[in-house]
């Protein structure tokens, strides 16, 4: 038998001796220090692993969809044991996703000053520089409990109640913690972050990712958003249910048909909330803007019924129905057609109708027909009345350059995203990328007949339009409304586990569906009979939405 391997990755076929560890072979891949892991028939293993036969692996950094994971559980991981080695009694609750990072509150004793915040970073930046191993240990549940409970984390022991037999439990110096993605073989790689200090202990915390290419994201306040997400965490609070393993003993219970109940409820009062505003400040012009599967198309109905129970005429408008016609339509550099860009509206056409509006006449409205790829009419007449509000959908409309010659005076922007308050623990928390992207593997499965895999494809182009198109306007929202559905994994879990266990191993998508199957493990299933059939849900899960 020879004693030499041969690898081949990134167009080399190199030989390597038998028994050579991945993370040897790495300072040949083109990504060296900052390799964060490598996949081997799609499946992510240790880079501790030695080398036994001839083998395809495929290196991977921060520039790929995992890989954006691994580096922030990292840089969370880092964090927690830079906080607790300089601050023993401290604690960091990771709370909800922001554009471009996370946001969290440090839990202590007093408010920490910008001075405290830059010695973390200091001693993260030692972390980084030490290049610690980072260890995984697959330990038993019952000893894994045992030593939440003891770490007086209650919540994460109860988690654990969904895990399997075997739980794996990373270690960083002396410090273990469990995170629902892998981590990186060392903090090496780890070399680009940063914090940014709010007030009262409240942080946000940046990171590169594949859609910024590796480099560091440019920090955007989002204050609107941190307040609805406060807001709707409070209430759960004093529902006594900030953490799933409590939603889950609403539903080993039985009452989790009222949880569904208050939180419907909880969604309506915000559309009432913000059409209030629009009266009280005359507003005519709504502008409804959030990324995909944000529940656009329930939102814009249920604020058009409750505009039109409290005497008001409603007339929506989508901004789908004011594509160019195919021929005009931009490309990207790919030179596939580019249907996120601004220039691919009929600007023009769009705002020329709504001076018509104004001027009280009446305009036939278009219909995009996205398969011969032109505009249609079929007589859908519309005319401003004394008491008409128009409620205008779509990817632009936060940005003013879409409606130009409508004064921002007329309007009230809304953003929507569902920034689910619930957490998993402490230092887990429920990314709303993650709830997104399984919302949209629903969906597309049920209207388009798209595999898990196809979704999880696109998603990339998805989330580069909204980081190009949505979030810089973000800040513009007259207010934000959550989408999310406190309740809604554990409904969404019946339809995705199948979709997303059917991903072969040879799938490109393979490990990103089994890690978005291993989140979905925490909840227990609900299900969808406790829907109603007007819920902003069943715009995924169908049976009815009206």
């Amino acid at each position: 038998m020879s004693d030499f391997i041969t690898v081949t990755f990134e167009d080399k076929v190199l030989k390597f001796p038998k028994g050579t560890k991945y993370i040897d072979i790495s300072k040949e891949s083109k990504y060296k220090d900052s390799v964060l892991g490598v996949k081997v028939n799609n499946k992510i293993t240790p880079l501790s692993v030695e080398v036994l036969k001839d083998e395809s692996i495929e290196f991977f950094d921060c520039t790929s969809l995992i890989g954006t994971k691994m580096y922030k559980a990292a840089v969370m991981f880092i964090f927690e044991v830079a906080l607790k080695t300089l601050y023993p009694s401290a604690d960091i609750n990771y709370l909800h996703s922001v554009p471009g990072g996370i946001f969290g509150e440090i839990k202590y004793q007093k408010v920490m000053t910008i001075n405290d915040i830059a010695r973390i970073k200091e001693e993260m930046n030692n972390i980084v520089k030490s290049d610690y191993r980072i260890f995984k240990y697959n330990i038993l549940k019952k000893e894994a409990e045992n030593f939440y409970e003891t770490a007086l984390t209650p919540e994460k022991a109860l988690n654990l109640q969904t895990a399997d037999n075997i739980v794996p439990i990373f270690k960083l110096k002396n410090y273990l913690n469990y995170y629902y993605v892998e981590m990186p073989y060392s903090t090496k790689s780890i070399n680009l972050f940063d914090i940014k200090y709010l007030d009262n202990n409240s942080v946000i915390f940046l990171y590169p990712s594949y859609l910024t290419k590796g480099k560091m994201p440019e920090y955007i306040p989002h204050q609107n958003i941190i307040d609805s997400f406060h807001e709707g965490r409070a209430w759960l609070q004093r529902l006594q249910t900030p953490y799933v393993s409590d939603l889950n003993n609403l539903v080993s219970t039985y009452e989790i048909k009222g949880f569904i109940e208050s939180c419907e409820l909880k969604f309506n009062d915000q559309i009432k909330k913000a059409c209030d505003e629009i009266i009280k400040n005359g507003k005519r012009f709504i502008m409804i803007a959030g990324p995909s599967s944000s529940g656009k198309t329930t939102t814009t109905r249920v604020l058009a019924s409750y505009l039109r129970s409290i005497g008001y005429d409603p007339i929506c408008l989508s901004t789908d129905d004011y594509f160019v016609e195919r021929e005009l339509t931009p490309k990207d550099n790919k030179g596939n057609y580019d249907f996120e860009r601004l220039e691919a509206i009929d600007i023009e056409l769009l705002n020329t109708q709504i001076l018509s509006l104004l001027k009280g006449e009446e305009i036939n409205v278009p219909s995009y027909n996205f398969i011969t790829g032109h505009k249609e009419y079929h007589n859908h007449f519309i005319k401003l009345k004394n008491n008409s509000i128009i409620l205008m959908e779509g990817l632009h409309t936060l940005n003013s350059a879409l409606t130009p010659n409508i004064p921002d005076t007329y309007k009230y922007k809304i953003y929507l995203s569902p920034f689910i308050p619930l957490n998993i623990d402490r230092h887990n928390y429920i990314s709303t990328l993650d709830l997104r992207l399984i919302r949209r593997i629903v969906r597309d499965s049920r209207t388009r007949g798209s595999t898990a895999a196809d979704t999880i494809k696109s998603w990339q182009s998805v989330r580069n339009g909204e980081e190009k198109y949505i979030f810089p306007f973000i800040h513009e929202a007259s207010v934000v409304i959550n989408t999310a559905l406190p309740y809604e994994l554990g409904v969404l879990k019946v339809y995705a586990d199948p979709l997303l266990l059917s991903i072969d191993t040879d799938s490109d998508y393979y490990e990103e569906a089994r890690r978005l199957a291993k989140f979905l493990k925490s909840f227990y299933p609900i299900s969808s009979e406790y829907v109603g059939t007007r819920s902003i849900l069943r715009e995924f899960i169908g049976g009815r939405n009206d």
